[in-house]
């Protein structure tokens, strides 16, 4: 917040003053307060302040800057109190409804607040502080859209505030507005070269369809700043348009600068899985597990390398065990521990209890009755045991879920023949046909996921204003 009176004394004027006692005249104990507040003994000058407000309860400056001593002591609820007496005193006063707007700000009461900031403007309409203030009250408010007049003219006021330019280019790259968000962030640039600008032009490069725009602003930035963020952004740019290679080296060099950071080894173990190295992509995958074993997004992909990598078998299969007792409640937890013990030991060991599959996937059907996977699953482990009766409904349910699962098709096409009914399997047969000369099903999930782990991923408060 900002002082309404501003004093330059120096410290060693408590000292010279202090000595008068409680009974100095009114404006040296106030003085004295003055410098306790700006020398940072703000309890000191609530003291002071508190002895001299009985005498003189109008005293505009004796309010606010009691207010204020308050506040930078995080006393809200006690300031609220002075910093509206100081209003009332003068209403008349931008700055003082900016100090108490703040305060409202602060202890959640946004409407209160918003409407002391609209006050302010209204009184000093051509002030940078005041678009500025309401601007970002607005950002605050999550009403980006309502935002944005009063920071473009907070902008045009002082065209080197590097704050508020950038809040203004990220509220026009939120809002879509990516013509104005790039202009701003560029004119801003050229002021101040920072990563996160580079970062921020790098943003609206992608969502503007602008791939290799993007990628070299995301390399500026993490050359200046080579921070875990910047790094994903990066990484993640070269994923998403399957650039795997460079991808994966991006990854690696963030992974070496951060290695406790798990979203850059789901990144380098999805760069690695996509470019076919199965066995490092499960090394990486575990290793981010390992780093947050509670966090979903990872375990998708995992259970994809481990179905081309079965060698870890040991490591995956207690990785998933534990994600299914953090989250019980969780079906695809559940049905990922399922499959790796189904995967992991039907050939190593002859042995196997497929019960404890079965279980464990009816379990996470009835956790999730519409997890296509786990009745395609079901189905599969019933026909191995040659049970088709049991099957076919499971196939039937797992295809009314994901029509497009060419291999619910093709299996529920062999359990018909199983049963005899060749017709509905010459059906199924043709369907599957059908899907794989497609070739696009599979491959378009993949991407889909893909998409989601780095967007969510990417949704981060240094990606907000």
């Amino acid at each position: 917040m900002r002082l309404l009176v501003l004093c330059s004394l120096l410290i060693c004027a408590i000292f010279a003053l202090a000595d008068d006692g409680p009974n100095q005249n009114p404006e040296r104990r106030f003085q004295l307060a003055l410098a306790q507040y700006n020398a940072g003994r703000f309890a000191e000058a609530s003291s002071q302040l508190e002895s001299l407000l009985p005498d003189f309860p109008k005293s505009f400056e004796i309010q606010e800057l009691l207010g204020l001593a308050y506040a930078a002591q995080s006393l809200d609820a006690k300031a609220t109190a002075h910093l509206e007496a100081a209003v009332r005193l003068r209403p008349d006063s931008a700055e003082a409804r900016t100090n108490l707007a703040a305060n409202l700000s602060r202890l959640g009461k946004l409407d209160l607040a918003g409407e002391q900031f609209r006050k302010a403007l209204a009184l000093e309409p051509k002030d940078y502080d005041a678009n500025h203030n309401l601007g970002e009250y607005y950002i605050q408010s999550e009403k980006i859209s309502d935002s944005i007049p009063y920071l473009a003219a907070a902008q045009q006021i002082n065209p080197s505030a590097y704050n508020n330019g950038y809040d203004l280019g990220m509220a026009y790259f939120l809002t879509g507005r990516l013509t104005e968000a790039g202009s701003t962030v560029e004119s801003l640039l050229e002021k101040k070269n920072t990563a996160e600008l580079h970062n921020l032009l790098g943003q609206i490069d992608e969502k503007d369809g602008k791939f290799l725009d993007a990628a070299n602003e995301f390399q500026a930035a993490t050359h200046m700043d080579p921070s875990e963020d910047n790094f994903f952004y990066w990484g993640s740019e070269m994923l998403l348009h399957r650039t795997y290679e460079p991808a994966i080296e991006i990854f690696q060099g963030g992974v070496k600068l951060h290695p406790d950071s798990a979203r850059l080894r789901i990144g380098l173990g999805m760069s690695l899985y996509s470019r076919g190295k199965y066995d490092e992509a499960v090394q990486s995958l575990l290793a981010a597990a390992d780093l947050n074993p509670s966090d979903p997004r990872c375990y998708y992909f995992l259970s994809k390398a481990y179905d081309s990598s079965p060698n870890q078998a040991d490591e995956v299969i207690a990785t998933f065990r534990r994600f299914s007792e953090l989250q019980p409640n969780n079906a695809q937890a559940v049905y990922y521990y399922a499959m790796s013990f189904w995967k992991g030991k039907r050939v190593e060991d002859p042995s196997l209890n497929l019960q404890q599959v079965k279980l464990l996937l009816q379990k996470s059907i009835s956790l999730d009755p519409k997890l296509a996977d786990a009745h395609l699953q079901l189905a599969n482990l019933y026909s191995d045991q040659h049970d088709y009766a049991e099957a076919i409904p499971e196939y039937v349910r797992a295809l009314q879920l994901n029509p497009n699962s060419s291999d619910a098709h093709y299996r529920l096409g062999q359990a018909c023949v199983h049963t005899g009914q060749r017709d509905r399997a010459q059906q199924e047969f043709d369907i599957y046909q059908k899907l794989r000369a497609q070739h696009l099903v599979e491959i378009d999930k993949e991407r889909a996921e893909v998409e989601q782990f780095v967007y969510t991923a990417k949704a981060t408060p240094s990606t907000k204003p």
